[in-house]
C-alpha cells in the first residue's frame, strides 16, 4: 500500500513506479484491475479541500501494455519529483504572497494607541523579514527556472528551494498571524488556512529532513543517510 497519494480515490488510472525482475519500472494501474482499491483518507486539519488517498494493492495483475515502455531504473522516477518539488516552490510563494499582503494592509489599518500599529518597530521589523524572504523565494526559483530550461539544473538545487521556500512559507504565515493578533485565527483572513495547509507541504514530496539530507551530501560529499 502506499499512502498520502492525491487524488488517487477519483483517478481513472495510477502512474505506480516498482520493481520488475529487480529493475524499476513504470506501471498504469487502471481503478477497474481486481484487487487495487483507492480509499480516500479522512480527518484531515490540512489541505482539507484536496482529495488524499490510500492506494492499496493485493495480488494486482497489470498487464504487459501497461508498461511505460521507456521507463528503466529510478532515474524517470525522480524526474517526476523533481518537477513536483519544484512547482511545490512555486506554490508557496503564493501563501507568502498572501500572508505578507494581509499583514501589510492589516497593519497599515489597525490603530493603536492613536496610530496604525504598521508605525511601530517590531511590527516593522516583522514586515521587512517576511518581504526579504519572500523576494529571495521569488529569486531562488526564478534562477532555479532558468537553468531548468537551459537542462542545467541538478535535483540538489531543486531540494534546496523546496526545503527553503516551503520553511520560510511557515514562517512568514506565523508572522503574519502575529500581526494580526487575534483576528489573524478568523477565517476572514487567510493566514491560518495557509498555515495549516503548508504544515503539509512541508512534509509531501519528501520532508526537509530528507531535503537537508539531500543538499547536505552535495556539499560535503558524504551521504548521511545510509
Amino acid at each position: 500500500a502506499k499512502m498520502w497519494i492525491t487524488n488517487g480515490t477519483i483517478a481513472d488510472v495510477a502512474v505506480v513506479w516498482a520493481k520488475l525482475d529487480g529493475v524499476i519500472r513504470g506501471f498504469l494501474v487502471e481503478k477497474e484491475f481486481k484487487g487495487f482499491t483507492a480509499p480516500e483518507m479522512k480527518g484531515k486539519h490540512s489541505l482539507r479541500a484536496s482529495v488524499t488517498s490510500e492506494l492499496i494493492f493485493e495480488d494486482v495483475l497489470v498487464p504487459e501494455e501497461n508498461i511505460l515502455p521507456k521507463t528503466v531504473g529510478l532515474k524517470n522516477a525522480l524526474l517526476c519529483l523533481n518537477q513536483a518539488r519544484f512547482g511545490i516552490a512555486w506554490g508557496v510563494v503564493g501563501a507568502m504572497m498572501a500572508c505578507y499582503d494581509s499583514a501589510l494592509n492589516y497593519a497599515k489599518s489597525r490603530v493603536q494607541f492613536s496610530k496604525p500599529i504598521a508605525g511601530y518597530q517590531i511590527t516593522q521589523q516583522k514586515l521587512v523579514i517576511m518581504l526579504t524572504e519572500l523576494t529571495k523565494a521569488q529569486l531562488m526559483n526564478m534562477q532555479l527556472g532558468r537553468l531548468m530550461d537551459k537542462g542545467d539544473s541538478k535535483h540538489y538545487q531543486v531540494s534546496l528551494a523546496k526545503r527553503n521556500n516551503c520553511e520560510k512559507a511557515l514562517e512568514i504565515a506565523r508572522m503574519s498571524r502575529e500581526i494580526l493578533g487575534a483576528n489573524g485565527i478568523l477565517d476572514e483572513y487567510p493566514v491560518m488556512r495557509h498555515s495549516a495547509n503548508l504544515e503539509s507541504v512541508k512534509t509531501y514530496e519528501g520532508t526537509h529532513e530528507m531535503h537537508t539530507l539531500i543538499v547536505g551530501e552535495n556539499i560535503t560529499g558524504f551521504a548521511a543517510f545510509d
